[in-house]
């Protein structure tokens, strides 16, 4: 029973600390000019969280729109380690 308990609890340890270590990675705002640069150089996804009725009307090149309310892993690339732009109107 000791066995167990300590088991789970090591487990559980674990798992915080590699919660933890998710969390540490930031996002930040780019500069128009520094999209540009990731649209140039095509090494970054863009998504577009704006209504659809604006990404029509225009939008970032090569920006794909997706619903902020309902953003699916199968909208993301299959390269994890690909960079993600989000933008949208809102600056909040």
């Amino acid at each position: 029973m000791v066995r167990i308990c300590t088991t789970l609890a090591l487990a559980a340890l674990l798992c915080g600390a590699a919660a933890r270590a998710h969390d540490k990675e930031e996002f930040g705002s780019l500069t128009v000019d520094q999209v540009a640069e990731h649209v140039a150089k095509g090494d970054a996804s863009i998504f577009d969280n704006n209504p659809k009725d604006m990404w029509q009307k225009g939008h970032v090149p090569t920006a794909k729109w997706v619903d902020f309310k309902d953003v699916q892993a199968s909208d993301l690339p299959k390269d994890k380690d690909r960079t993600l732009i989000f933008y949208c109107a809102n600056e909040k």
